[in-house]
């Protein structure tokens, strides 16, 4: 499908470009599907661009093809991800660049879930030239959580972590309101927002009885609230089963519920796996689910046990300007090591400056 060697020009290049900054427009809205962004052009002149607003609602190409026209004939269509050939809740989106009379499709990535749809081979075979490949970079980061789900059945994962200058994520007494400042936490909230899920274990639901809802003004879909409770201790009275945002609070088979605030939500029952619940079936079960960005909001324990485990895509580290002593809590739980040739490695991502605080954002 793609196109080896293909020459793309610098009006390709910006319309493109302007197709990527359409999809982000539905960073918040769009799970479980992918964010879509469409330009439609002749030459270097815009005629009709579009992008996917929300899952069960019409796809970037339409809305785009609707502002088009009847200027979308003969016209170049510039889509960030392949266009559906499957009919799903909304009819195929190669189809309707057919009917429109697109003469040519160029396309940043390609969309693995459209396996057996076809839709390159009856947009060709219709006579529209198809290339792909055209910034795919940039397009497969803004749907790094779709591609996990649709390529490996399970979420990105994402851990956020807060710790101050020395390492430290709370005090011994487990004191840790607030490391960050008002404008980090702000920014975290942006960062649920694109999530799926934010997922916590019960240890930190004991120590913070935490929301993990998203407390954004601007629209935005509604994580799910996930919790590891092996044993459903989580106490009565905990935000985390008030119900006021869809939760599922994974146990081991057997355990039972201590008080009825957890017929407010749903249980699964996981396997144990090394003396705890198997966190590959939870994220497997999570994928299952529609879940494509998770993010992990925990303790030292949870987050070194998925990052020894190999679960952590990316990790998103706040670290504060100060400093909380010897006997304050580490930022994670690992194995000593016998040597520097078993340290793990990551590189950085991002890097900026949050109010007070520091965010980096890092990948292996």
């Amino acid at each position: 499908m793609s196109a080896a060697g293909a020459a793309f020009s610098a009006a390709d290049h910006a319309h493109m470009a302007r197709a990527l900054r359409l999809a982000e427009r539905g960073l918040y809205t769009t799970q479980p599907n992918p964010r879509v962004g469409c330009v439609i052009a002749h030459g270097a002149e815009i005629v009709g661009e579009g992008w996917h607003e929300r899952a069960g609602e019409a796809h970037a190409e339409v809305f785009a093809l609707r502002d088009a026209g009847a200027r979308a004939r003969d016209a170049t269509a510039y889509v960030t991800l392949e266009p559906c050939g499957l009919h799903g809740r909304t009819p195929p989106c190669a189809d309707a660049l057919i009917a429109a009379g697109a003469a040519r499709v160029v396309i940043a990535t390609e969309d693995a879930f459209q396996r057996e749809g076809g839709a390159v081979g009856r947009m060709r075979a219709a006579g529209i030239a198809v290339e792909s490949g055209l910034m795919r970079d940039a397009a497969c980061e803004l749907n790094r959580g779709f591609f996990s789900r649709i390529e490996r059945d399970r979420p990105w994962v994402r851990v956020k972590l807060a710790m101050s200058l020395d390492g430290r994520t709370a005090l011994a007494s487990g004191e840790s309101k607030w490391i960050t400042g008002e404008a980090a936490r702000e920014d975290v909230q942006r960062w649920r927002a694109r999530s799926s899920a934010i997922l916590t274990g019960s240890g930190t639901v004991l120590a913070d009885d935490p929301r993990l809802t998203v407390r954004l003004s601007s629209p935005h879909a509604v994580p799910l609230r996930v919790v590891l409770d092996r044993e459903l201790r989580t106490p009565r009275g905990a935000h985390v089963l008030d119900g006021s945002v869809p939760t599922l609070v994974f146990h081991a088979a057997g355990a039972q519920p201590a008080h009825d605030d957890f017929d407010r939500i749903e249980l699964a029952a996981i396997d144990i796996h090394d003396g705890r619940l198997d966190l590959l079936q939870v994220l497997q079960e999570l994928g299952r689910r529609g879940v494509n960005e998770l993010q992990v909001e925990a303790g030292p324990t949870l987050c070194g046990t998925l990052l020894q485990s190999g679960f952590v895509d990316e990790l998103l580290l706040y670290t504060a300007p100060v400093v909380l002593g010897d006997r304050a809590r580490p930022l994670l739980a690992l194995p000593e090591l016998a040597g520097m040739t078993q340290a793990k490695r990551f590189r950085v991502v991002d890097r900026r400056q949050v109010g007070d605080d520091t965010r980096i954002l890092y990948r292996e």
